[in-house]
């Protein structure tokens, strides 16, 4: 059977998936060819892609563990992609069992897996929902059911935002969640930037546009620090993704720059 008669509903076959992509960059197993052709091209121009996206996953686990650390319960995870190891809820529940977690994401294989995965979790949860649509997301039955706007949530935006054209109104889409999150609530995110290696950003952009779902819109750091308005950014502030408070035992790299993602948590005060 050739392989595009296996892709689920809803899938366009001429068109790499952004979740599925960065799940063949981690190792991972739910990709097709047309996705693995695109991460070979991808890896043409950064030899250390794949390198990036580990790194990225291992902040968000960071994140995950210092957001639990300080008191928060819930967690609504945007473009969460397909699972993996080290998800949310595994790393949010081995700390604080009973945390709850809502996943959002647009891509099919995506929440079909992410269905499965969660189907004996009372506390997690799957919506299939785009976050340039903020308000379907917060009247979802799942968010509904699992978030309580009453108490902190920590809003995860890990390797999304770069999926927003400026038309969409990136700054916009934050504040929509901005609005309904109590005071004590976080924003935890991480962003491709066109900082230090603009011709690498541009290029890999490129490759986006003519062969994903969704283009890559690198920014500047201050335009990155802009969609942290509203939020108090936590030490060390908006830094490369190595930066992001390390492990011990962690490698930081001579020139965190070539990394080329910038990451940060940020709370809402009073």
């Amino acid at each position: 059977m050739p392989e595009s008669e296996g892709f689920p509903p809803g899938t366009d076959p001429d068109r790499a998936s952004v979740a599925r992509v960065y799940d063949a960059l981690l190792g991972g197993e739910h990709h097709f060819a047309i996705d693995r052709e695109a991460v070979a091209a991808i890896t043409a121009i950064e030899p250390q892609a794949r390198t990036l996206a580990r790194a990225n996953r291992a902040f968000l686990g960071r994140a995950v563990r210092f957001l639990v650390e300080s008191g928060v319960r819930q967690f609504l995870d945007l473009g969460s992609g397909i699972p993996t190891q080290g998800n949310v809820h595994e790393v949010a529940q081995a700390v604080s069992p009973g945390a709850r977690v809502v996943y959002v994401d647009n891509d099919p294989v995506a929440v079909a897996h992410s269905t499965s995965l969660l189907a004996n979790n009372p506390d997690a949860d799957i919506v299939d929902a785009d976050i340039r649509r903020p308000a379907d997301i917060l009247a979802s039955p799942q968010v509904r059911k699992l978030i309580d706007f009453e108490q902190p949530v920590a809003v995860l935006m890990n390797a999304i935002l770069h999926f927003v054209t400026a038309e969409e109104d990136p700054v916009g889409l934050v504040a929509a969640f901005w609005d309904v999150l109590p005071e004590g609530s976080y924003l935890a995110m991480s962003h491709g930037t066109n900082q230090d290696r603009p011709d690498t950003a541009a290029a890999v952009g490129q490759l986006y546009r003519s062969r994903a779902t969704s283009p890559v819109i690198t920014r500047s750091h201050d335009e990155i620090l802009e969609l942290f308005t509203g939020f108090d950014l936590v030490e060390p502030g908006l830094v490369y993704l190595p930066l992001w408070r390390p492990d011990p035992g962690d490698r930081i790299p001579d020139k965190p720059s070539e990394y080329w993602v910038y990451a940060g948590v940020g709370r809402k005060g009073a």
